[in-house]
């Protein structure tokens, strides 16, 4: 039987709906602070249909537009949530509201096109580890993305003065 759009969600529905593992949806709460689902005894999430949304939107960003997690929280920061929910429903895009992942956003200039690390995700979870363990793998990997995208704001401010 079909819930009701109105109706919360469990982890794994939600994880089945945005085709995402569930230990990245609960990666997601600790770097996007805007992800609050209602916790029930044991730890169990529900996810409000809001929630969802916004999930999808993120989602959207960082597989879709290729932002970094770092992006993703600047544009929640300078468009706030429902955009980035509306984002998830569809009913708006990004390279018409502003910078693209490539682009600047805010004062600095560090959401650098870089290289697609979703598939990483993917081995992880794939890889039949403990949870904790994979959480910690996704952590350093997260670190790495990061170092990455640091080292390329170097590098190219660099390669731009060579070439002139």
């Amino acid at each position: 039987m079909d819930k009701s759009p109105d109706a919360f969600r469990t982890i794994s529905e939600v994880a089945e709906d945005l085709d995402v593992p569930q230990h990245v949806l609960r990666f997601w709460e600790t770097r996007f602070s805007h992800i609050k689902p209602l916790k029930r005894g044991g730890g169990r999430r529900y996810y409000r249909p809001d929630d969802v949304d916004l999930l999808k939107g993120i989602r959207h960003l960082l597989y879709g537009e290729g932002y970094t997690i770092r992006g993703v929280q600047r544009i929640l920061k300078a468009e706030g949530v429902r955009f980035v929910q509306a984002v998830g429903r569809g009913e708006e895009s990004v390279s018409s509201s502003g910078p693209g992942p490539s682009e600047s956003v805010g004062s600095d200039a560090d959401v650098l096109a870089e290289p697609s690390y979703g598939e990483s995700e993917a081995v992880l979870a794939e890889a039949g580890l403990p949870e904790e363990s994979l959480r910690r793998l996704q952590a350093a990997l997260e670190e790495l993305i990061e170092c990455d995208r640091v080292l390329r704001s170097l590098k190219a401010p660099a390669e731009t003065i060579a070439s002139e």
